[in-house]
């Protein structure tokens, strides 16, 4: 046991939460090691001069963090996993909260798990440098009709390709159902990765009408008519930025103006393994005409850079490996080991389950420190659609909270049609911890507060 007394910072914060502070800041200094045994509880809180049940619930707190394991009967060590010296702060700082990024996981056990694939990894190493199928090996392929069937999607083999992220696939697409001129429609309020991708191939998105229930059928067909599109784009489950999820019965319409004016579908399904209960697929209903994209930068991991696509046909599969092999080569075989061995083992499904109920925390967080805010959320979404007061300017709040760790994101990214309104994405997502997000919350609905810009 090591004699270790906790620097208590005044911020503010209850002690016990700057004990398990101390006790990480401390692993990062360097003056707790894997395997240090802490103080048992009743020294530490005679020592300090607080009751025992404050540092009973630090520990209880570190160890939800992942830095401690606790033991019965022998005590409270720090954990080799939190103090392993091989984590990079310069990766930490390079995050980009402007991207709408799941919660990370906490759990050691998870994240235990997590690391064990990459032996998987290790020991295929040598062949998983070599070019490969642009669209996946045959067992990549399977591990990703396992995935896709936990959303009612059951493919021939012959579409299904494994690709190198939503964006990436995205891009290939157009490729083949556009040139440059072309339309295609689009949510009023969409995802602004489909606007730079568009713009990159000439083009032009046409922004539909929307309800509480998203595009409108009428807004759909009026737009065919007038535009004489290539493809309609769609995010239908806890759509970025708004939160939207079209109900089946919205989902059924629209699917039925598709199939009778032959219009193709690019369904950009990024969120739709996250809540427990989703509406199937707009891909079902109308499997010929649908491209649909299940990324996995949501419900797994941004940094696997894969999706599992379904192609309209055998042949738009052959198609989509072509393009795909034209503009990004394939999609990287270390991160398809990596995703195959953990969909085969359980460790993705553990994941996508972490992030469900980690975001629906988050969302109750955000409701909390958010009283009163006008706000568009949903339980599994990692953001909330904020309408600033009035008086209050997008550019201003984006200001005020300038180095503050919260992403936010002004509503011109996201407008298609119509004015932008003084709207915000604001993101809950990422590397910060469930406190430090509700600090920021709390910050940020102080900012919104009418003497906060008025004069």
């Amino acid at each position: 046991m090591i004699d270790w007394s906790p620097q208590l910072n005044d911020t503010g914060k209850p002690r016990y939460l700057a004990i398990a502070d101390a006790i990480a800041r401390d692993i990062e200094a360097g003056l707790l090691s894997g395997g240090d045994r802490l103080p048992p509880q009743r020294s530490l809180a005679a020592s300090l001069g607080i009751d025992f049940t404050t540092v009973s619930r630090a520990y209880s707190e570190a160890q939800a963090r992942g830095l401690v394991d606790s033991h019965v009967g022998r005590g409270t060590f720090i954990s080799e996993r939190a103090a392993a010296p091989a984590a990079d702060p310069e990766r930490k700082r390079a995050e980009d909260l402007s991207m709408n990024m799941p919660p990370e996981p906490t759990d050691p056990d998870l994240i235990g798990r997590m690391k064990g694939g990459l032996d998987y990894v290790a020991a295929n190493l040598v062949d998983l440098l070599r070019y490969q199928s642009p669209i996946g090996s045959e067992r990549d392929r399977t591990a990703a009709s396992s995935w896709l069937s936990m959303r009612g999607m059951v493919p021939s083999m012959e579409r299904i390709a494994v690709t190198p992220g939503a964006h990436a696939t995205m891009a290939a697409i157009l490729s083949i159902i556009t040139k440059p001129g072309d339309s295609v429609l689009c949510e009023r309020v969409t995802y602004p990765g489909i606007r730079n991708i568009a713009a990159r191939f000439g083009v032009t998105l046409i922004g539909l009408n929307m309800d509480a229930e998203g595009v409108t059928p009428e807004a759909l067909s009026a737009a065919i008519a007038e535009h004489r599109p290539k493809a309609l784009y769609l995010n239908p489950t806890l759509q970025n930025p708004t939160t939207l999820t079209i109900p089946v019965g919205r989902r059924l319409a629209l699917a039925e103006v598709l199939r009778v004016e032959g219009l193709t579908l690019i369904e950009d399904d990024a969120y739709g393994f996250i809540p427990a209960k989703s509406p199937a697929p707009i891909a079902l209903s109308a499997p010929d005409l649908t491209w649909h994209i299940g990324g996995l930068a949501k419900c797994i991991g941004a940094g696997l850079r894969l999706a599992f696509t379904i192609a309209p046909s055998p042949r738009c599969a052959f198609r989509l490996a072509q393009a795909i092999r034209a503009l990004s080569v394939m999609p990287s075989p270390l991160s398809m080991a990596l995703t195959t061995q953990w969909i085969e083992d359980g460790t993705a499904d553990g994941i996508r389950r972490f992030i469900r109920a980690e975001s629906a925390a988050r969302q109750a967080i955000a409701r909390e420190a958010l009283e009163g805010a006008d706000f568009l959320s949903a339980e599994n979404a990692f953001n909330i659609w904020l309408t600033l007061p009035e008086g209050a300017g997008r550019a201003d709040i984006v200001a005020r909270m300038a180095g503050r760790h919260l992403g936010l994101m002004p509503s011109d990214a996201f407008t298609i049609a119509g004015q932008p309104g003084e709207k915000l994405r604001v993101c809950l997502g990422g590397s910060t911890s469930r406190e430090t997000l509700r600090e920021n919350l709390y910050f940020l609905g102080n900012a919104l507060a009418p003497n906060a810009f008025m004069g």
